[in-house]
């Protein structure tokens, strides 16, 4: 298993955000991590990328310890967080190269030409990111985030802001690189879900309500749309 998560807890003040979940995700198989708003999803993912740490539990990304080896982890990762955080005065290639810096990636011009192929950046490398559209803007942050061919990757609303025809292009991206890397993805778009992800988790209240392949899930809660059970099981909790 790539990512595994023992009772990982994360308490602000008196509110629990985040009350003892355990799961793991694995390379092939994309793992579509769902809940309301406030459930503990970017929570939970902030904890896995060593940004904010747990306040009990613990949790291993590729053999390497959370609190014991956070850079090991940090390398191994590709995170696209939910607000999409970008140096709006660099150019998009500047921007890649910079973080190719970072990573220390060898064959850095290489390497950026075939991401920016990948996301589709083509016709916008060469303009500022403060000139791009969100959608364009959301596409920079992934290209940064598989730009050192991480072997996890966690991507939060990725396709937020994309047109129909983008949405369809990334979706397909994120279905190729599923083939070889671990992933978890994060939406609020049902149809995104059955359309990319084998297994699913539904956290509500800090809490999972369910960890399932797609597929099990719709049968044990009675072939009903992913729409309904996700209704159904938050309400329920």
């Amino acid at each position: 298993m790539s990512i595994v998560v023992n009772k990982i807890s994360k308490v602000y003040g008196q509110q629990k955000a985040v009350d003892e979940i355990s799961f793991s995700a694995s390379p092939g198989k994309i793992l579509g991590f769902l809940g309301p708003n406030g459930a503990g999803k970017s929570t939970t993912m902030k904890i896995i990328t060593c940004f904010i740490p747990q306040t009990s539990g613990s949790a291993s990304v590729c053999g390497f310890d959370l609190m014991e080896n956070p850079m090991e982890v940090r390398r191994n990762i590709g995170y696209l967080p939910e607000h999409n955080p970008l140096y709006l005065d660099l150019y998009v290639k500047e921007a890649l190269g910079f973080m190719a810096d970072i990573y220390q990636i060898p064959k850095k011009h290489k390497r950026i030409a075939e991401v920016i192929e990948l996301t589709g950046l083509g016709d916008e490398q060469h303009k500022k990111i403060a000139a791009l559209s969100k959608g364009y803007r959301q596409r920079v942050g992934l290209a940064q985030a598989i730009l050192h061919d991480p072997k996890v990757l966690i991507l939060d609303e990725p396709t937020t802001g994309l047109d129909p025809n983008q949405i369809i292009g990334i979706r397909n991206l994120i279905k190729d690189l599923g083939k070889t890397k671990t992933v978890i993805f994060s939406t609020h778009i049902m149809q995104e879900v059955e359309a990319i992800c084998e297994q699913v988790i539904i956290i509500d209240k800090g809490k999972i309500v369910a960890d399932d392949d797609l597929k099990e899930l719709k049968n044990k809660n009675g072939q009903g749309s992913l729409e309904e059970i996700f209704i159904r099981l938050t309400h329920m909790s």
